[in-house]
This record gives C-alpha cells, structure tokens and sequence, in this order.
C-alpha cells in the first residue's frame, strides 16, 4: 500500500526553515509542515488544508522541489511505502500562530490534547547557518533538506 505524503518548505525572509516538532505516540519527530494525502485531493490543495489545519494559515505554492525516488518503508506501519512530495511554499498572510524557541516546546493546552489523541505539534524556524539534513528526522526529509541547502546556498 502507498502513503503519499505532501509537504511544504517555508523559508522566511531571515532565510530560516520552518519546522514541526511533533510528539506522536511518545515519539519525537522533527519534519516539514504538511502530512498525508486524502481521497478525491490534489497535491496542492492537501498541501494547503494542512497549512490551514495545522497552522491556521494560507500559503501559496511557488515550486516543486522533489519527490521521493527511492522505496521507503513507513515508520508507523510496515506494510505501507512513503512517497512524500515537497514544494516551497510561501505565507500568503502573516503567521499568526505562536512559533516555538526550541524543540518541543509544546504549550499545556496542546498537551492536554496529547492526552487524547497521542499526537502534538509545535513549530519553529531554524537559522540557516543551524540547518542541515541533521534537522530533520525522517529519512526522505534529510533528502529534501540536502536539496534546500544545495539550492538556497547559491543564493
């Protein structure tokens, strides 16, 4: 079975990446914004309901960066195979949600629901000169952060 997964890399004027810290079934994550395809959804627009949903933010796509080229077993279930998809993204508004100054740095509220649902999230950015594939951890995100170093580094 295939998950197809589509995810946004956001680099702010400062040049920081964003990330989102997530805890999910008492494991720490580190990825870019975006999550799993549904039914019936373009690429793009799942990219923008995760935005909205987990970020409470519109943003506009302005680049295919790369798809997944490799077979990559799920991390949460064996039987399914990965392919995640990222585009450079930018805010089509101003992030209004509160970002994070570290890693997993969850507020009581989010924790709260933690309890429920055994999955919580933050987001931050992380300076250009501190962003490497090491950010990242899941390993077709180490893949895309290569790609983002090698082409943002030119700039």
């Amino acid at each position: 079975m295939f998950n197809i997964r589509v995810y946004g890399i956001l680099i702010n004027n400062n040049k920081e990446v964003l990330v989102s810290d997530e805890l999910i079934r008492d494991f720490k994550i580190t990825k870019f914004c975006g999550g799993g395809l549904e039914y019936g959804e373009g690429t793009i627009d799942c990219l923008k309901r995760e935005f909205i949903e987990e970020m409470n933010l519109k943003v506009e796509i302005t680049d295919h960066l790369y798809t997944t080229d490799f077979f990559q077993q799920s991390a949460f279930n064996a039987a399914h195979q990965i392919i995640s998809i990222y585009y450079l993204v930018k805010p089509a508004e101003p992030i209004k949600i509160k970002l994070s100054n570290s890693p997993f740095e969850f507020d009581e509220e989010k924790m709260k629901k933690y309890a429920d649902t055994q999955q919580t999230e933050s987001f931050r950015f992380i300076e250009w000169d501190k962003f490497s594939e090491e950010s990242v951890s899941f390993p077709i995100d180490k893949v895309a952060a290569k790609k983002i170093k090698e082409i943002f580094s030119k700039f």
